[in-house]
């Protein structure tokens, strides 16, 4: 064997080590913020948690009912806003918070439909005119339906995506520790919940922080892993 051969070989194994290497430190930093979060936030977590709202401070137990519904509600409006425009508000709402994310979802939407558009194979276009379709009805009756599982599913990943932001939702949703009256109030939301309880003084706080980020964290992964699948699923439906 040729010592220039030696040598490539000597050096695509250490590099694929040392990659190995980086991939496991990365996944072990990864597993270890899930379990400390899981260890943490599990423990506060209870029926309650899920169907009552926060009690004064003091108080043992409560909950974020609020919040969750909250988040829900902005994420709605988010997906709306993404595809509409609205006039901007000019006090703390459900709304104003919801266009605020929805400005966040459209650049990832954007790409990820022009990824997914470009994916479609040149022979279903090339097909569709030979067929005597111009490029509206090619576009309309065979681009977009042989792309909209990926669309679909570039959109809930955006929204996966925003779940978590809390800086725009101080500025726009801002919170509330009762029930949101309606879609013109401002409401409550996890991240900005988080936010609060893990920046307080009280104890208490922490724990529904920990909490409340293992919910946050386990709705998000959720999503992924539930759009993951029907992307898989559908790929696979359109190769066979």
């Amino acid at each position: 064997m040729s010592p220039r051969l030696i040598w490539r070989k000597s050096l695509n194994v250490t590099m694929l080590s040392l990659t190995g290497l980086c991939a496991l430190i990365t996944v072990a930093a990864l597993f270890f913020i899930l379990g400390y979060l899981v260890w943490n936030g599990g423990k506060d977590l209870s029926w309650n948690f899920f169907t009552r709202l926060p009690v004064p401070v003091g108080e043992v137990g409560g909950g974020m009912a609020n919040a969750i519904v909250g988040s829900l509600k902005l994420l709605l409006l988010a997906a709306l806003f993404g595809v509409l425009v609205v006039m901007p508000m000019h006090h703390f709402s459900t709304l104003a918070g919801g266009f605020a994310l929805g400005i966040m979802v459209i650049p990832t939407v954007l790409r990820n439909t022009e990824s997914f558009l470009r994916d479609v194979p040149l022979s279903l276009r090339e097909g569709a005119f030979a067929l005597g379709a111009n490029k509206w009805r090619m576009v309309a009756t065979v681009v977009l339906p042989a792309a909209s599982r990926g669309i679909l599913t570039g959109a809930l990943l955006a929204l996966a995506r925003v779940a978590g932001e809390t800086a725009p939702l101080l500025f726009t949703a801002f919170g509330n520790r009762y029930w949101s009256p309606g879609w013109m109030q401002p409401t409550s939301s996890l991240p900005v919940v988080i936010y609060t309880y893990a920046t307080g003084p009280y104890e208490d706080w922490h724990q529904q922080a920990w909490a409340a980020g293992l919910v946050l964290l386990g709705l998000v992964l959720l999503t992924n892993i539930v759009v993951r699948a029907f992307l898989s699923r559908g790929t696979s439906f359109e190769r066979s």
